[in-house]
């Protein structure tokens, strides 16, 4: 018969050897990962393309001037493929300046244009951003969309590099979708805790190569910070109207295109922008608030993700301190040293920063089930809100 703590150590043993097996696929991961580079020369041969720089803002005043000035200086003839800009911010309905700090930008860039609009709820079956997004995406005129969220600064290079990825310049396959992961920038002490897994979760347990290859819905990562779509393709699938009320839509989308046998590709963005999504421990909260509830295909799918996690990361930590038997806290040890080398590999990868922050995992790990509660609390008692509207669609989707 096996005892307690007999049962413990097989937990104890479990979670390590699925930490090493993680650290591993994420080594392999991050060799396999793409980094969008431009060519050195352009290629005039190449037909021009036209680039549409969608932004939605609202109350974004504080971030809104770098981010459209960083689209504003892109250097449009360093990839291989030439490409011209227009570039559309959205201002949905928002109480602050965000208006008219991006309308002094336009009276001094032709290429920037302002749209307003009303501070009413979305349509019925329509969330805010996905509703933001359709609509600049029905004003736009290029062959090329790129949606950028207001509080995200593009490096000079990033959207040449990202249309050369797009459109197969440097010999790969062109694309319908790219999907870049700018860098995370992190202050507070629950960014610092949970922005991190933003990038290492699907580092560590996606299969990149096949998810690449593989038409599966299922397996998709997608950061709506930054997306990158072939216009025709979008508009194929119906654009933002097929994720109308998809709380992660960035997620939503790529699995659109991929039902539709369009190809898409996450990639290493950290090169090429960065975003703090959240200013202080109250933003994170209410950020990671309002949308865990949604990531893993219900409640059934939250307790299974997050019992994973914290089996992998939390159990092997703390047998590491606590068990009695010295072997034990060697397995623990083996499995928490494997977690710690994970997430500073993708963070070393991705210009984040990798200690001390990486040994706290387990510590993310518990944080961001405390948050995916918090999430679900929430949502089923109906208050989920983001700068003041609620996250529930109603009605059906147009």
């Amino acid at each position: 018969m096996v005892t307690p703590q007999g049962l413990a150590r097989i937990g104890v043993l479990a979670g390590s050897v699925s930490a090493v097996a993680l650290a591993a696929h994420t080594a392999i991961n991050l060799r396999q990962l793409r980094t969008p580079r431009p060519a050195i020369h352009l290629d005039t041969t190449r037909p021009p393309e036209s680039v549409s720089v969608l932004i939605p803002a609202r109350d974004e005043q504080s971030t809104i001037a770098a981010t459209v000035n960083s689209v504003r200086e892109q250097l449009t003839a360093v990839g291989a493929t030439p490409f011209e800009l227009e570039i559309i911010v959205l201002d949905d309905g928002s109480s602050d300046s965000t208006a008219q700090i991006v309308a002094e930008l336009a009276a001094l860039d032709p290429r920037v244009r302002l749209m307003r609009g009303a501070d009413t709820p979305p349509p019925p079956g329509w969330l805010g951003k996905p509703w933001a997004c359709m609509r600049l995406a029905d004003e736009a005129s290029g062959s090329i969309l790129v949606f950028v969220d207001a509080d995200v600064v593009l490096a000079e290079n990033a959207i040449a590099s990202l249309v050369d990825e797009l459109r197969g310049a440097h010999g790969a396959p062109a694309l319908d979708m790219v999907a870049p992961y700018p860098r995370q920038e992190s202050e507070t002490w629950l960014e610092r805790l949970v922005q991190p897994l933003v990038t290492w979760s699907w580092v560590a347990t996606m299969p990149l190569t096949w998810a690449e290859q593989s038409m599966r819905p299922s397996l998709s990562a997608a950061n709506g910070q930054v997306l990158v779509v072939d216009a025709a393709a979008y508009r194929f699938v119906d654009g933002h109207a097929a994720v109308a009320d998809e709380v992660l839509e960035d997620i939503a989308l790529m699995r659109a295109f991929k039902k539709s046998r369009l190809r898409a590709a996450t990639v290493d963005g950290s090169r090429l922008a960065t975003c703090r999504m959240y200013g202080s421990t109250t933003e994170v909260i209410d950020g990671y608030g309002k949308s865990l509830w949604d990531a893993f295909n219900g409640p059934v799918g939250s307790i299974a993700v997050n019992a994973l996690l914290l089996g992998t990361y939390g159990v092997p930590a703390l047998a590491a301190v606590a068990a009695p038997r010295g072997s034990t806290r060697v397995i623990g040890a083996t499995g928490y040293a494997a977690g710690v080398a994970s997430r500073a590999m993708v963070a070393h990868r991705m210009g984040e920063r990798a200690l001390p922050d990486s040994l706290a995992h387990p510590a993310s790990v518990l944080a961001f089930a405390a948050l995916n509660a918090l999430s679900w609390h929430r949502h089923v008692r109906g208050s989920n809100t983001w700068k003041g509207r609620s996250v529930v669609t109603t009605g059906a989707s147009t």
